[in-house]
């Protein structure tokens, strides 16, 4: 199985940490983010993956080649101008030219239990475009699902009117993991270029019928580590053991 992650963020909500490195290589109790995110997906069968990288990208090159890939196939792929998640993961269509079954996207800066064997099941169950990973919390933008928890638009805030493409009677509000499953039809059914938002490309692509769907992980435990604080948190947390 083939996933890619997220990576090639300024990292400007860690700074002072990513001064001098990038987000990737800010460390948690002495590993990584990308270690742990690597240690991740390998638990779960995944094998090969692409990291994108553009902030110190040579330093995500070196520090991989120091450690044997950890064990896996990695690939990095270099971003001279930031391409954004969509941007990001279009440039790296290459890799997944080709596959059959549905790959991981899992962003650098988070941790959480949630079980992504389960959560790939899940999306090949319901015949899904794209499956998200989501919880119950709040958030400064939510993604809004309909009553069959299909995406159906989103909003910037809870106080901030939503921005809808299709229309639903009732919306429910989720958080983003930042965790996607993802068939490889996909590529084919993005018709942006350049530097582009994922959800922006997903938001367009649900208004066109296309089956994106949300995994309710309310029970798992989840934490963003794009500031500093949360670093020193996640730190704390017993399921970093795990990970």
């Amino acid at each position: 199985m083939k996933a890619m992650i997220l990576a090639a963020g300024l990292g400007t909500r860690l700074r002072p940490l990513t001064d001098d490195r990038p987000k990737a290589l800010v460390t948690v109790a002495g590993r990584t983010l990308l270690e742990i995110a690597l240690a991740r997906l390998r638990g779960f069968g995944v094998s090969e993956v692409i990291v994108n990288a553009h902030h110190y990208a040579e330093m995500i090159v070196d520090y991989l080649k120091a450690n044997d890939n950890f064990g896996m196939q990695i690939e990095v792929s270099r971003e001279d101008d930031l391409l954004d998640t969509g941007g990001g993961l279009k440039k790296a269509a290459h890799f997944f030219s080709g596959e059959q079954e549905p790959f991981i996207v899992h962003n650098v800066d988070v941790i959480s239990t949630i079980d992504l064997g389960r959560m790939v099941r899940f999306h090949a169950e319901h015949a899904a475009l794209v499956t998200l990973a989501v919880q119950s919390r709040a958030t400064s933008r939510y993604l809004l699902f309909d009553s069959q928890e299909l995406l159906c638009g989103r909003r910037a805030g809870p106080e901030v009117e939503a921005e809808l493409v299709r229309s639903v009677t009732e919306t429910q509000a989720l958080a983003f993991c930042g965790i996607h499953v993802i068939s490889p039809e996909i590529f084919a059914k993005m018709s942006e270029q350049g530097t582009f938002s994922i959800i922006s490309a997903y938001m367009k692509l649900a208004a066109q019928g296309e089956k994106i769907i949300a995994y309710r992980a309310d029970d798992c435990y989840w934490r963003d580590l794009g500031r500093p604080e949360s670093i020193e948190r996640a730190a704390q947390d017993s399921p970093l053991d795990s990970q």
